[in-house]
């Protein structure tokens, strides 16, 4: 069994094999793009199963797996901003559509990026106290709360195109909340985009679009840091096979998420949220999870 820390970096998916590795990918890549948290499925299906905890870094270099599928699923939109806005920086039309989604998706990345540099040394530490299942039971009943507030109290007829740079500003704060584990990035920013009154699906399709930067930088940064530590050979093959199956995991999610957004509200994840956070907190003051 590898040693689940390397220079100080929590590598608990080294100790796992295979068949262990390939269900948490299907499990990472379904709730990494749910507003369910993909981090606190990562510490509740390892708990309850007796398995050792995948580690946050795992859970960062899964985002990878996130970014295939969001480019894969939204590739015309990613084209159109991409080309576009190069196209307008060349005729300096900075009022074009494109060009102005360009630069909200910067400025969203602005804020997680600095906060995930300042809090990386506590958020990929081994034994880090943000990962601790209390924390996720908190964090799920929280943005369930808030989730139902938004569905409550909002209107959801905006669409991306009537986007302004302080709605993204916004949602990209919002989007910090998702280094906490339990609270997760889809979910921050779904729920941030929907109480700006935009429609289910445009919010989550807002809520994608902002976040590829941050996802891509949070998986690039934790491949840097897992070669630094010069982890074992084996512990690369089980993150990349992990990828691979996640990948495929995510683009299903993506592609259900939108379709049942198109007909139903959030009021199912709202539901399941609240319950798992209340069943963790249970669980943990019992002492059936550690």
């Amino acid at each position: 069994m590898a040693n689940a820390c390397s220079a100080g970096l929590d590598i608990g998916f080294a100790s796992l094999d295979y068949l262990q590795i390939g269900f948490l990918g299907v499990v990472q890549g379904i709730t990494e793009l749910l507003p369910i948290s993909s981090t606190a499925h990562m510490r509740i299906v390892p708990a309850v199963l007796g398995w050792h905890d995948p580690g946050a870094a795992f859970s960062a270099a899964m985002q990878l797996a996130a970014l295939a599928a969001v480019v894969s699923y939204f590739w015309r939109d990613v084209s159109a901003v991409t080309t576009g806005s190069i196209a307008a920086w060349k005729q300096r039309d900075f009022n074009s559509p494109m060009f102005r989604l360009a630069v909200a998706i910067v400025l969203a990345t602005i804020p997680i990026g600095i906060a995930g540099l300042a809090l990386s040394h506590v958020l990929n530490a081994c034994g880090s106290p943000l990962r601790s299942l209390s924390v996720i039971g908190w964090s799920c009943i929280a943005m369930a709360i808030l989730l139902a507030i938004a569905e409550l109290a909002c209107r959801h007829r905006r669409s991306v195109d009537e986007m302004r740079l302080r709605d993204a500003l916004i949602v990209g704060i919002a989007q910090v909340g998702a280094l906490i584990p339990g609270v997760s990035r889809s979910g921050s920013t779904l729920t941030a985009a929907l109480f700006l009154n935009f429609k289910r699906e445009e919010a989550a399709r807002f809520s994608f679009l902002l976040g590829l930067p941050a996802i891509a930088l949070a998986g690039l940064k934790e491949l840097a840091v897992l070669l630094h530590a010069q982890i074992p050979l084996q512990a690369w093959s089980l993150l990349l096979f992990g990828i691979v199956v996640a990948s495929l995991s995510a683009f299903c999610a993506i592609w259900g998420l939108m379709k049942f957004l198109e007909r139903f509200s959030t009021w199912p994840f709202i539901v399941y949220r609240a319950a798992l956070g209340a069943f963790l907190l249970v669980a943990v003051s019992k002492g059936y999870l550690h």
